[in-house]
């Protein structure tokens, strides 16, 4: 009902002595409720409406800018960002998203206490990406998909040692240390996506070598060349990544699609090797019936039920449709979104 009487009468242009003279039942005036009661009516309001309504008078201002309102925030597709918007982020957002966006190098400064944040496939040059990573401190849950980093970028990362999941698909522009070094002080990451980045052997090396042993969901796919694992050896990724993966004793979901050098004897042992391993995907590595094959080989593993990888992506594409869960971000949609 109150949210009705602002949109009804409440215009920012109108005078002080104008917006007094409305009143909500039991002749209680605006200025007399609770700053409480008020804010959880300002909840209910959409992004824009908040705009609008903050340029109504002072207090109303102060109110709609208050940090309760502005906790998680989607800019998706946003083109251009208005002081208004600078100035909600400001305030202290700790979860934002906002994938497919250009351009986002304003929020360089605004994002200090972030903790959920996707900036999948949005344009944006990689040294404005460098200063808003190396702002982040607090993040638990980051997407960088297909964009184009650096070892400053990775090296930020490791800052974040609260990281619980990462997804850096198809990314590339980094090298082999930055990215050991922040997968061991990243301990904590349980689900990680690297697939189709533009790795070399060292790469792989590095992220074999220093995966935690917290991880329970692990997508390297898109991995066709073979990969050697030492100066000795010539062999490839994945056949002799197995023993040393080892140590994932929590691993629930391994996905190595379209990595084309793996032969089925080597995935026959993965259900001893991981005893709480439950979802495999294998696209394009076996014929049907060598597939047939190794599901009697693994009846406790669901094998090619996902087609698309939800292993650590903020809105995966398996995921349900609908207008609420198309703009959800890791499982929780954003209070407040912007329009187009």
């Amino acid at each position: 009902l109150l949210t009705n009487l602002y949109r009804r009468g409440l215009e920012p242009d109108m005078k002080n002595n104008e917006r007094r003279k409305i009143f909500i039942p039991l002749g209680i005036s605006w200025d007399h409720l609770p700053e409480e009661l008020l804010l959880r009516i300002l909840f209910y309001l959409p992004l824009q409406d908040l705009l609008r309504m903050s340029r109504v008078c002072k207090r109303w201002n102060r109110l709609a800018f208050d940090e309760s309102l502005w906790h998680s925030v989607d800019l998706e597709g946003l083109t251009h960002m208005g002081v208004a918007l600078q100035q909600v982020l400001n305030i202290g957002v700790c979860r934002l998203r906002c994938p497919r966006s250009f351009p986002i190098s304003l929020l360089s400064d605004l994002l200090s206490d972030v903790s959920a944040l996707d900036l999948s496939s949005s344009i944006i040059p990689t040294s404005a990406l460098e200063s808003i990573i190396s702002r982040c401190t607090q993040l638990e849950y980051l997407s960088l998909e297909g964009l184009q980093l650096s070892d400053a970028i990775i090296s930020s990362l490791s800052k974040n040692t609260n990281l619980l999941q990462l997804n850096l698909s198809g990314c590339s522009g980094f090298s082999a240390p930055p990215l050991a070094d922040m997968l061991k002080s990243c301990s904590r990451i349980e689900r990680l996506n690297i697939s189709w980045c533009d790795f070399s052997n060292d790469h792989v090396k590095s992220v074999v070598e220093n995966l935690s042993s917290a991880v329970t969901q692990l997508n390297v796919s898109g991995y066709r060349e073979s990969f050697t694992l030492d100066g000795d050896d010539s062999t490839l990724l994945m056949a002799d990544s197995f023993p040393i993966l080892k140590q994932l004793k929590n691993l629930r979901h391994l996905s190595l699609s379209r990595c084309y050098h793996i032969h089925l004897a080597a995935l026959t042992d993965l259900e001893q090797m991981f005893p709480l391993l439950s979802l495999l995907e294998v696209f394009g590595l076996l014929h049907d019936s060598q597939l047939s094959s190794l599901k009697k080989e693994l009846p406790r593993i669901s094998v090619n039920t996902r087609p698309f990888s939800s292993i650590a992506r903020p809105t995966p594409a398996c995921r349900p449709q609908g207008p609420v869960r198309d703009r959800a971000m890791w499982s929780r949609t954003c209070r407040l979104r912007v329009k187009l």
